[in-house]
């Protein structure tokens, strides 16, 4: 674990450690483990949101019931920012953040730390499947750059987050419909249900017009699978499995890697990719690998 991961204690380094990740837990240690002092209140004109964040839209009905509790007693628990170049981005609390403003307030308390973009986008994946209704599309990305990002296979995902590996399965598979489907499936124009079925089809044309019948027709879930278990459409033959083919070698090599050097290594298209967060890091890994650097 390199000297930034130990400065966030059982932070982010615990969440992805975890045999099961738990977001509510992840919070739960940075704010309990914060001093009063480490509390500060900041403009809320300074906020702005991760920009890593999966969600297009939040409830409305939601954010003024939060609005209304907030202005009868308050921001009850902390929210959490990074500093950056231009005030401070959201870490966690957005809906928090979003109701404190319609509840007329100027700022807000909230605890500094300090994550990198690729935290900020692992903590903003995990906040949203855990606690926000994602419509199935922006769940699927979701579950799709968890899975990249930490090298995961879609049962190590699915025993993580504690989900079935049919569920994990059917999920990355939204993922293969054509654009103007998904966007049904975004706008709740069709049902989960609808998509999964016909994401089992090869042919977006085909795809995009029985969607259309869908809608005009009212059809349900059933007389769409009747559909197209009774004809000679094209179906997938191979289920989405994303990393399931990868070098059970490389994994290997890269969990040693990752021990060793404290951050994600990554291994693929024969390199080695270690990544650091400044010139700092980049000299303690060096030091481990035992390359010295002569001066002038």
């Amino acid at each position: 674990m390199d000297s930034k991961r130990k400065a966030l204690g059982k932070g982010l380094e615990q969440l992805f450690s975890n045999e099961v990740i738990d977001f509510d837990n992840f919070e739960k240690e940075i704010i309990d483990s914060a001093k009063s002092n480490d509390i500060i209140e900041i403009r809320l004109d300074e906020i702005r949101s991760n920009p890593h964040q999966p969600r297009k839209s939040f409830n409305e009905e939601s954010i003024r019931e939060l609005a209304s509790s907030i202005k009868e007693y308050g921001v009850v628990q902390p929210i959490i920012v990074k500093k950056s170049v231009k005030g401070y981005e959201l870490v966690a609390g957005e809906r928090r953040t979003k109701a404190s403003r319609v509840a007329g307030l100027e700022t807000i308390p909230a605890i500094i730390k300090d994550f990198d973009d690729q935290e900020m986008m692992e903590i903003a994946l995990v906040e949203n499947i855990q606690r926000e209704n994602l419509n199935p599309i922006d769940e699927a990305i979701a579950y799709e750059n968890i899975i990249n990002l930490n090298n995961m296979t879609q049962e190590e995902f699915a025993r993580r987050f504690g989900k079935s590996r049919s569920h994990v399965t059917n999920m990355l598979g939204l993922l293969k419909l054509p654009n103007a489907t998904k966007t049904l499936v975004e706008n709740n124009k069709i049902s989960m249900g609808h998509a999964r079925s016909l994401s089992k089809l090869s042919d977006e044309v085909l795809i995009n017009d029985l969607a259309d019948r869908i809608i005009n027709e009212s059809l349900s879930v059933r007389d769409l699978e009747h559909i197209i278990s009774n004809s000679d459409m094209p179906k997938n033959n191979k289920m989405h499995r994303k990393l399931e083919d990868k070098n059970i070698h490389y994994s290997i090599y890269e969990k040693v890697m990752r021990e060793k050097l404290g951050t994600k290594v990554k291994i693929k298209n024969n390199k080695i990719e270690i990544p650091f967060d400044r010139e700092k890091d980049l000299a303690r890994i060096l030091e481990i690998l035992g390359i010295e650097i002569m001066g002038d």
